[in-house]
């Protein structure tokens, strides 16, 4: 079958991604083969593929189609994340483009409408992983907020708030006022910021003129103050003791408390103390029974204890409340400070910390398993790094916060039918809950009408942290066929951004409801930045467009682009120069297919040289598999490809097609020609993993297959015994090669001129691949002797001495020059050597071993110096 030119990348993606499809390729069903169970990190129902999307599924895909090739049942479980923030914010603007007010929506009017957004928007990123190539099982593609999804979402609330582990109550909470909800504390990301340093004085209160000075970032809290603390052994301050001072503008009167909280080292040493608006002035405020006074809306608009600043953005009142502070005397100094800011990690709005009514999850018990499980090794971290970030964050675990002040996602199930903070209760049906209701206030007599359902919603990754069980249904049909046979998973491929978010708290859903590991593999990939180091991202307009590169290089050349440079863990400089990489490997892949389909077959003898190139190409290959295992087997994918890539690259293209090439119009015999195309198949079984497209376009072309006979689902090669004496040989005869290639470049001799290779043994010489050496080198002659060859050019192997004799082409008083200005150099560097080695106080200091190497130093340069001297009495 004769293979086309060029390789077209978009038709052979098209044709063969749509084959896969339609023979089932990618569907599972439990069997009695070994399972191989992916679930995809669902994305966001909102997003577009990015290039993190795209390091990310390409690893995933590589591992099941690996799996796949092995024999195993592989099972990679699509879907996406109903992301309750980013989409609500989505269905909001859009509304607001239609002149709609979510105000003036019901709940169900909303969620109708954020349906029929996710309808419209929500598969694009899924429909874009199938140009990557990604082999999901489609029939099994889950979200968030399925029904029978959504079912396992309360069963877990309402199991977790009879076992004591959900509580509702008060606390100082992130609060996000832009999305106007609450968030845990994975979802603020901190910053480093350049901020004022505002230094403020109050006065004591009962003094004519005493005052103490305070040091604070955020002025308008000021309107917020309930006390003023000091350290109790601060010197400064003993006269304070038991005193009060006076808030400046609020004119309010608040206690001095004294605790050791405060660093006397930092600021002035006196700390305001505004408990509704900082997490640690909450704790003093609860240990002092300080009054809290909060002075924000929702939405971050300064409220009524705001004073004359009521309406007015609490960024805005910084501003003017420091105008207010100079001019009324307040103000001390301003400072430039540097420090740490919270950020939304949603809607990167500067948080609020709160005091809030939400839900909480207790996490201390509930992680003590998970944490246990990943130290003592039973499931595995790729790098092993994050171990240790992951052990810190577990032994500090925080309750988590898990209420949203949103409507899209799952509603809390829990019911109000009174105004006290313990009347409610959880059920799954407003049914049950009337019946619950009714026994524990004691009223018969209560009904729908008098129960309200919370208005608030779970967080997110509350759905997310069930995902290895809930896309089969282990929680709602326990033990079930599929549950059963797909979990645990096997690996997981994520960012380690989400550790906490997501791969930690499904470890712990993982041992509370199945009583076993989610997966055994987690494999954390790094962030793609751009050359500048910077992170990828729309808002610096620094992140290309992965379908665009996929139209550009291919799926195949991006895949391997985005893979070659990508270790575990660390992060990905990336450039699409790494694409055109890729590309180019898929070129070469399809011109090495061309040139060996391109051979005419005859029926003559099997040169020497042939059976030599196939007896190494084996014993490389198969050497070169080893090798590939393992590192795929530790998770080193990026090292593999590479492995992958200079097999084919370096040691079939380079050297084994070179060897069993035909002269220009010559025939080659049928043995090696068969055998080049089995090693061609092996060798696009090892790249279909990675290049999907071009490997199942070429196994077709390569020789005509039987209906099914597809390279997706051909088998991973086994390694075969091999000689590992035949490698040391070909490294040799490599040698050999690379130098007469050398001095043909050096001497203008063109690769069609045929030399003669004479060899002086000085050392026993295997000649197994003395017919390589004829033809890679283009010999008319090769032979052994005992002694020099006068006017000749020269190289050393090893101890043996090669000599190539000087034809018309070669310039004689050139080489002569040359091989003069060697022996000059070596004879400098000898006496250099021979220098330290006359020193008594070196010679009596340095180690032995250092010793010794100067001396081998010393023993190679005064015999090169001897063969030099003599090559060069010959040319005389």
């Amino acid at each position: 079958m004769e293979i086309p030119k060029t390789y077209e990348p978009r038709s052979a993606e098209e044709r063969w991604y749509s084959h896969w499809m339609a023979k089932g390729y990618f569907h599972s069903e439990p069997d009695d083969r070994e399972p191989f169970t992916v679930v995809i990190p669902p994305p966001n129902v909102t997003g577009v593929l990015h290039m993190g999307h795209m390091l990310n599924n390409t690893i995933q895909d590589v591992l099941v189609r690996k799996a796949r090739m092995e024999g195993k049942n592989a099972c990679w479980v699509p879907g996406t994340d109903h992301a309750s923030i980013a989409t609500e914010a989505k269905v909001v603007q859009k509304l607001r483009e239609e002149g709609i007010k979510k105000s003036d929506l019901s709940r169900d009017e909303f969620l109708n409408h954020a349906f029929a957004w996710k309808e419209k928007y929500g598969g694009v990123i899924l429909q874009q992983l199938k140009k990557l190539g990604a082999s999901c099982d489609w029939e099994r593609t889950a979200f968030t907020m399925d029904p029978e999804y959504s079912d396992s979402v309360v069963n877990i609330f309402i199991d977790l708030f009879q076992k004591g582990k959900i509580y509702r109550g008060v606390r100082m909470i992130n609060w996000d006022p832009e999305a106007s909800t609450a968030l845990s504390d994975e979802e603020v990301i901190h910053k480093e910021v350049n901020s004022k340093l505002f230094h403020v004085r109050y006065k004591i209160a009962g003094t004519e003129d005493q005052w103490l000075t305070i040091a604070t970032t955020r002025p308008e809290t000021i309107l917020g103050d309930s006390a003023i603390c000091i350290h109790p052994d601060d010197p400064r301050y003993k006269h304070l003791h038991g005193k009060h001072a006076i808030v400046p503008i609020a004119n309010r009167t608040v206690p001095i408390i004294c605790d050791e909280y405060v660093e006397m080292e930092f600021g002035t040493g006196c700390l305001k103390v505004t408990p509704a608006h900082d997490v640690n002035d909450y704790e003093l405020g609860k240990k002092y029974d300080l009054e809290t006074i909060d002075i924000f809306h929702d939405n971050g608009i300064v409220n009524e204890n705001g004073l004359h600043y009521a309406g007015m953005n609490r960024f805005d009142v910084r501003k003017e409340i420091a105008k207010e502070l100079d001019d009324k005397g307040y103000l001390v100094k301003v400072e430039d400070h540097i420090n740490k800011i919270g950020y939304s990690e949603r809607t990167n709005c500067v948080i609020e910390p709160r005091l809030s009514l939400q839900w909480f999850v207790s996490m201390k018990e509930l992680a003590q398993p998970a944490l246990e499980n990943v130290m003592n090794g039973n499931i595995s971290f790729h790098p092993d790094k994050f171990k240790n970030t992951y052990r810190h964050w577990m032994e500090n675990v925080k309750d988590w916060c898990i209420s949203r002040q949103l409507w899209w996602g799952h509603r809390i199930p829990a019911f109000f039918y009174g105004n006290g903070p313990e009347d409610f209760v959880v059920a799954r049906t407003m049914e049950e809950a009337i019946e619950l209701a009714k026994a524990k206030s004691g009223n018969n007599a209560l009904s729908a009408a008098d129960l309200k359902q919370d208005e608030d919603v779970l967080d997110t990754w509350f759905s997310s942290w069930l995902w290895p069980i809930s896309v089969f249904n282990g929680l709602t049909r326990p033990g079930n066929e599929e549950i059963k046979y797909y979990y645990p998973t096997n690996d997981l491929v994520t960012a380690p951004e989400i550790m906490f978010f997501w791969v930690a708290r499904m470890i712990i859903a993982g041992y509370e409801y199945m009583g076993e590991l989610p997966f055994k593999n987690v494999y954390y990939t790094g962030i793609v930045r751009d050359k500048l180091g910077r992170k990828m991202s729309k808002s610096l307009g620094n992140s290309p467009d992965p379908i665009e590169l996929i139209e550009k290089y291919g799926a195949d050349g991006v895949r391997l682009g985005m893979l070659l440079s990508s270790p575990a863990g660390n992060d990905l400089p990336f450039d699409s120069s790494q694409c055109e990489q890729g590309r180019n490997f898929t070129n070469k892949i399809w011109n090495a297919a061309r040139l060996v389909k391109g051979w005419e077959v005859k029926p003559i003898e099997q040169p020497k040289a042939s059976i030599k190139a196939i007896e190494w190409f084996s014993a490389r290959f198969n050497q070169e598999l080893e090798n590939i295992n393992e590192l795929m087997n530790k998770f080193k994918i990026s090292e593999a490809l590479m492995a992958i890539y200079k097999l084919v690259w370096d040691d079939f293209c380079a050297w084994y097609l070179e060897m069993i090439k035909p002269g220009y119009e010559q025939p080659i015999d049928q043995a090696t020609l068969d055998q080049t195309i089995v090693f061609f198949e092996k060798l696009l079984c090892l790249v279909q993993p990675f290049t999907p497209f071009v490997a199942e376009e070429l196994w077709h072309l390569l020789r005509e297959r039987q209906e099914g006979e597809d390279i997706i689902i051909a088998k991973w090669p086994i390694v075969e015994a091999f000689d590992p004496s035949v490698l040391k040989q070909f490294t040799l005869a490599e040698e050999v090669v690379t130098n007469i290639r050398n001095i043909r470049k050096k001497n203008n001799i063109a690769n069609k001129v045929r030399i003669e290779l004479f060899v002086k043994k000085n050392s026993e010489i295997d000649p197994s691949f003395d017919s390589v050496i004829l033809k890679m080198g283009n010999l008319s002659l090769m032979e052994y002797t005992t002694e020099n060859v006068a006017n000749a050019n020269s190289f050393m192997v090893q101890s043996n001495e090669y000599f190539i004799p000087f034809g018309d082409t070669i310039d004689v008083s050139a080489e002569k020059e040359k091989m003069e200005e060697e022996l000059n150099y070596t004879k400098g560097f000898l006496k250099s050597v021979q220098g330290k080695l006359s020193n008594e106080k070196f010679v009596n200091g340095a180690p032995e071993q250092v010793l010794a190497s100067e001396r081998k130093k010393e023993a190679d340069a005064l015999q090169k110096i001897a063969i030099l001297e003599e090559k060069l009495a010959g040319l005389n």
